[in-house]
């Protein structure tokens, strides 16, 4: 072979690689359904590099290999964006949204309109311009008109197609948000905070700084994503040009973009009106940060007719979520003592309105957090609220500091119970050494015990419990068993009917399997799945009890951690006599032997997921079905999903399951499954 045609067959070589590797970015990053393993993938990526280091004359900009690596900018260039960014106007209620309604009606002259709703993506909004299908540049939006150029920055976002996967040569604009998911945003966190680095407030901060690095390396470091949501400027589309916003989210996703899976038509403002008030109440079961919803007219005729003011289109809206964030005052900063003696900072905050409700008490974690944020007594704070965790603190206004704010110490006794306070080494809680003496490790462990998950007292809540502690009645959980109906009856609120019905539920509790029992003993770093599996593995709390290190490490799942807590737990003598109390009082002892699934039974191996509120079973007793047929509950939905149970009012699990063609299962069919195992 000549030296020119042994090139040729390099360069073709490079090219049939550059395009297998965007293939399987296309796959793994957008239809989150890869088609080889990372091994295979990497194989490639190195065979392409080592490639273009050899030729160094056929890299183009559009390789994968130059997503991530460029020089790092000395500064970000302006870029003037074809079409202007606009931004959207804001409506907070019901009431409003239905204004909007009337007024793009009116203005349309009464015609029927459709609107297309999409999640508001509470990330960083950037412009991509592709020429000939080519990914030539990027753009924060700037100020509408202009922006930065994160070119290089956005190369090293794998959702981001280099090369548009269309058949013409199309040059186009498209917008999106950038964001980053929780999880990999509270990672990020975690790792700033042990290098001495400033924590980012929330996940837009951390996409918007992490976007905006000059060194393209520590941007492809971090953990981006990014959804699509139109088209500011299209050339060379022909009669492929969309005449819809949903058929242009249509090109977008041929094109190889990640469109958000949950954006829907809505025909009637009623529909756009349920849809808003869906996401409301759901947005937490997204792994992502949505702070509203997009509301869009559908037709882009009608959009062009209805125009924009100077600074925001006639045609959409945003109706935004109530805030999640608030600015207030730390008057104080407590100390709380859980069951196993970790002692918790809280901030005791002036009441402030946040995501619909009255927040005055926010998390501090512990003392490291409290010294990485700089919060101090009187301090000025911004305060988030996640989900249905407790709000937490995420900056501190420094700006607003007037001299006489004050420095937090955590005390060396505990507050409950006058214990020594102490941090051991590697570990960031501070902790009572108090144990069964400190009231509030017997209050919250007593607590845990009686919870649902665990033995399951119905009636044994905190007021119950502070009363019989109080009484002096109870002073460990073995004493719950000891309880006389005179002696409850005699509490505050209680009586004798209430007394009876708290003694049949602690009756009831005794016939619980091991694993509840281990659960509920509130052992350091075993949680509801680790006791599950000890108690399945050893069959007894003799057997558990009498275990070895090397025992316990060779149950799946059990790692040393949590060995050495087992280990610790059975070794303490007041621990043991409480098990030889719960033992003689009649508490089961032993694990209920599941049946071994019948190798036919459609369950076994076989993966399920279950969201909304099922009738004719409670979600402990669905997941333990599943279970007793050989089959595995998840908590999310995947490719490697084999069932979705779907109750009343499901949630965006059963829309991930309907993208991803997963079989969705009603309870009906669910019950039939469960009687054909």
């Amino acid at each position: 072979m000549g030296e020119v045609d042994e090139l040729r067959a390099i360069e073709e070589r490079i090219r049939k690689l550059r395009d297998e590797i965007e293939f399987h970015n296309y796959r793994y990053y957008v239809l989150d359904d890869p088609v080889i393993s990372d091994a295979e993938y990497d194989a490639l990526m190195r065979e392409l590099v080592e490639l273009e280091a050899e030729h160094p004359e056929l890299v183009t900009p559009d390789s994968p290999t130059q997503r991530v690596g460029a020089a790092p900018a000395e500064a970000f260039a302006p870029v003037v964006h074809r079409s202007p960014m606009m931004s959207l106007a804001n409506v907070y209620s019901v009431e409003e949204l239905r204004a909007f309604d009337t007024r793009v009606r009116k203005a349309l002259g009464g015609e029927l309109v459709e609107y297309v709703a999409e999640l508001k993506i509470d990330g960083l909004a950037v412009s991509l311009t592709y020429e000939d299908g080519k990914f030539v540049r990027g753009a924060t939006r700037g100020d509408g008109t202009t922006g930065e150029d994160v070119t290089h920055n956005l190369r090293t976002i794998r959702s981001i197609p280099m090369r548009l996967r269309l058949d013409q040569p199309v040059s186009i604009d498209v917008r999106g948000e950038v964001y980053m998911i929780r999880r990999e945003f509270h990672k990020l966190n975690e790792e700033r905070r042990a290098a001495g680095e400033p924590l980012f407030a929330n996940p837009r901060n951390a996409a918007a700084g992490s976007l905006r690095q000059l060194d393209p390396k520590v941007t492809a470091a971090r953990p981006l994503g990014m959804f699509v949501y139109g088209i500011g400027y299209m050339s060379g589309a022909g009669g492929a040009a969309p005449e819809t916003h949903l058929e242009a989210l249509g090109l977008l996703k041929e094109a190889g973009f990640r469109t958000n899976p949950n954006t829907r038509l809505c025909r009637t403002i009623d529909e756009v009106v349920d849809y808003c008030a869906h996401w409301r109440e759901r947005r937490d079961s997204l792994d992502y940060e949505i702070d509203g919803v997009v509301v869009k007219v559908n037709s882009l005729a009608q959009q062009e007719r209805l125009g924009a003011t100077a600074r925001s289109p006639r045609w959409a809206v945003a109706y935004k979520f109530p805030a999640r964030q608030a600015t207030t005052k730390v008057r104080d900063i407590i100390v709380q003592v859980g069951r196993t003696g970790t002692l918790t900072p809280v901030a005791v905050l002036d009441p402030v309105e946040l995501a619909g409700s009255t927040v005055s008490r926010a998390t501090l974690h512990n003392e490291d957090i409290i010294r990485a944020k700089d919060i101090r007594i009187g301090d000025t704070v911004i305060v988030e609220k996640g989900g249905d965790v407790i709000p937490e603190v995420v900056k501190v206004v420094t700006e607003r500091r007037m001299g006489a704010e004050r420095e937090f110490r955590m005390p060396t006794k505990c507050p409950e119970c006058g214990a020594d306070v102490v941090r051991l080494e590697g570990e960031a809680a501070s902790r009572c050494v108090g144990g069964m003496a400190c009231p509030a490790q017997v209050r919250e462990g007593i607590l845990h015990f009686a919870s649902r998950d665990a033995m399951d007292i119905e009636g044994m809540g905190p007021s119950l419990v502070a009363q019989l502690l109080d009484a002096g009645l109870v002073k460990t959980v073995a004493d719950i068993y000891d309880l006389k109906l005179d002696d409850i009856a005699r509490l505050e609120r209680m009586g004798k009917k209430s007394a009876e019905n708290l003694l049949g539920a602690i009756e009831r509790s005794k016939s619980h399997p091991l694993h509840r029992l281990v659960f509920g003993l509130g052992i350091r770093h075993v949680g509801e799945r680790s006791a599950r599996d000890l108690a399945e593995h050893f069959g007894t709390m003799d057997k558990l009890a009498a275990a070895t290190y090397d025992e316990l490490t060779r149950v799946p799942d059990v790692g040393p951690k949590v060995a050495e807590s087992v280990l610790a737990f059975f070794r303490e003598p007041r621990n043991r006599e409480i098990l030889r109390r719960l033992a003689d009082a009649g508490v089961n002892m032993k694990e209920t032997e599941r049946a071994a699934p019948s190798a036919e039974s459609p369950l076994a191996g076989k993966t399920v997921v279950l969201t909304g509120t099922l009738e004719r079973f409670t979600r402990k007793e669905a997941e333990e079905a599943v279970l007793a047929r050989g089959g595995k509950v998840s908590s999310s939905v995947s490719r490697k999903t084999d069932y979705v149970v779907v109750g009343k009012d499901p949630g965006s699990k059963y829309d991930k399951a309907r993208e991803l063609g997963v079989t969705i299962l009603d309870e009906h069919e669910f019950e039939r499954l469960l009687g054909e195992g």
